[in-house]
């Protein structure tokens, strides 16, 4: 594996001042003056189309983005990154996810599609009752463990009555005890997902789960687990034979897992042929984004978007609204993707980033929303760039008015967020307007488009580490506060007042 220095090189090179000097041109005047704006920032791939004619970019904007991705070396950061040398350079690693769908380094490639071998014939002999009856899976993660199984498994397994699946996160007992509640635990089999297989909250969660099993007459509870791990050698320390262990690679960090062994749950519940369909929707979006121009580019043209708005509109948040049940927990799952990637403030080579760094991503799901929070983004105060997402073909089988209203209210809430209202005798109906939105739109949700999705919302992250010059693949930021609550755990820790207190009337 080689080690590359683009990343501590371009670190001081871009220069944003072509950036913060954009005029502001209204979105209404920049449709005015381009009649091919919606043809020229719109793309499709995958089944899926992307419409960015209603965010602020504009020719002069892109010559600007492009010429600081050149500076940047975007497309040298980008080669590194699909073959396999060190991107990650505060941890020393390669950043491999994309190899688990077949775009990357030829050994890595090859080692993904061998880990995927592994899983299948488990998986295989699983649905052959090698371990008994199997009716219920617990699959118990955190983080990149739990949500992208967990968004895979809502958004496609609805109705594919293979498995019962629970996915369970959270160290409160009552999450557990929700999620077994239903379960047999004779026909039930456990998936311990952990990169390192030290993880605190989910091993206890596991080891709790072995004590539901052992307390109602399961033999070998540790024979019905399987773990999922880039650490074999923990889990065979921890109690999990050999033959129940599905590794994935040093190289796959945690919240770009689900292509690898930790989409065990999604690949057993909703079929091996889904989730190969959805690795090659993931790998179309790869190769779209390592081969096509900047300005037609989908990820590139959402993180210009995204950068223009922080840097030079000063935007603190990002609002992802789904129009679609069925990806309510993709929100959730953005949160961890780009505020934990890039929620940075310094370089790549440890100066202070000084300029702003990932927005704050946040969201739900439409209509719900309209009638929750869309006055703040029409009237407020704040700017903050909208995402809708909607799918053309419906998941269910009511009335077609239900999607046809569904879709309706997304398309018409970028059209008013656009072009406001002016009210001069009342102002509290008037409307600014001006306010950006991006809409996706995919054709069907299936694992094709959900894999491109999720590429699409991982290279956007990617290029806005790159251009603004930090590490997305490291999270030092999250060790602190675990490193303190296992100190205080044990009784070695001396605290503020405030807190010291707090842990006197919660423990006595």
């Amino acid at each position: 594996m080689r080690c590359t220095a683009k990343w501590r090189q371009a670190v001081t090179t871009p220069d944003w001042t072509a950036i913060e000097a954009l005029p502001h041109t209204p979105l209404k005047d920049l449709f005015a003056a381009d009649a091919n704006r919606l043809a020229s920032l719109s793309t499709d791939v995958a089944g899926i189309h992307f419409d960015f004619s209603k965010t602020h970019l504009g020719p002069q904007a892109l010559d600007a983005f492009t010429a600081l991705a050149k500076a940047a070396d975007l497309a040298g950061k980008r080669e590194a990154l699909f073959s396999g040398e060190v991107v990650n350079v505060t941890e020393g690693r390669a950043v491999e996810h994309t190899a688990e769908r077949g775009e990357g380094a030829d050994e890595s490639v090859a080692r993904a599609a061998a880990f995927h071998a592994r899983m299948r014939g488990l998986i295989d002999a699983i649905e052959g009752e090698a371990l008994g009856p199997v009716a219920h899976v617990l699959h118990i993660g955190i983080g990149g463990s739990a949500l992208g199984p967990e968004l895979l498994i809502d958004a496609l397994g609805r109705e594919s009555g293979r498995y019962d699946v629970a996915i369970v996160s959270n160290i409160d007992g009552c999450a557990l005890e929700e999620a077994i509640a239903s379960f047999d635990p004779h026909a039930t089999i456990i998936a311990v997902a952990s990169k390192t297989f030290t993880t605190t909250e989910t091993l206890l969660n596991a080891q709790s789960a072995l004590d539901w099993m052992r307390e109602h007459g399961v033999e070998d509870p540790y024979g019905r687990v399987i773990a999922l791990t880039a650490a074999p050698d923990k889990a065979i320390e921890w109690g999990v034979d050999e033959t129940r262990i599905l590794p994935f690679g040093e190289s796959v960090g945690g919240r770009y897992s689900l292509w690898s062994s930790i989409g065990f749950p999604a690949a057993i519940a909703l079929g091996w042929d889904a989730f190969e369909a959805l690795l090659d929707g993931a790998a179309e979006m790869d190769r779209h984004f390592r081969l096509t121009d900047l300005k037609s580019n989908a990820p590139a043209l959402a993180a210009f978007a995204d950068l223009y708005y922080t840097q030079h509109r000063h935007a603190e948040t990002r609002a992802v609204f789904a129009y679609d049940e069925r990806l309510r927990l993709l929100p959730s799952y953005l949160q961890q993707l780009e505020m934990e990637s890039n929620g940075k403030s310094v370089t790549a080579d440890g100066q202070p980033l000084g300029r702003a760094s990932a927005p704050i991503t946040w969201g739900g799901v439409g209509t719900d929303a309209q009638h929750a929070v869309f006055q703040l983004l029409h009237q407020g105060t704040h700017l903050v760039p909208v995402e809708f997402l909607g799918v053309i073909e419906p998941g269910d089988m009511l009335a077609e008015d239900h999607h046809r209203q569904l879709l309706i209210n997304a398309f018409a809430q970028g059209a008013a967020l656009m072009a406001g209202r002016a009210n001069a005798d009342d102002p509290a109906r008037a409307y600014p307007g001006d306010r950006p939105s991006t809409t996706i739109l995919l054709d069907e949700l299936d694992p094709r488009t959900l894999g491109a999705l999720i590429a699409f919302y991982e290279h956007r992250t990617f290029v806005s580490a790159a251009l603004l010059g930090i590490n997305a693949f490291d999270q030092f930021g999250v060790e602190l506060g675990k490193e303190m609550a296992r100190a205080a755990d044990r009784g070695g820790q001396d605290f503020d007042p405030s807190t010291t207190d707090l842990i006197r009337r919660a423990f006595g």
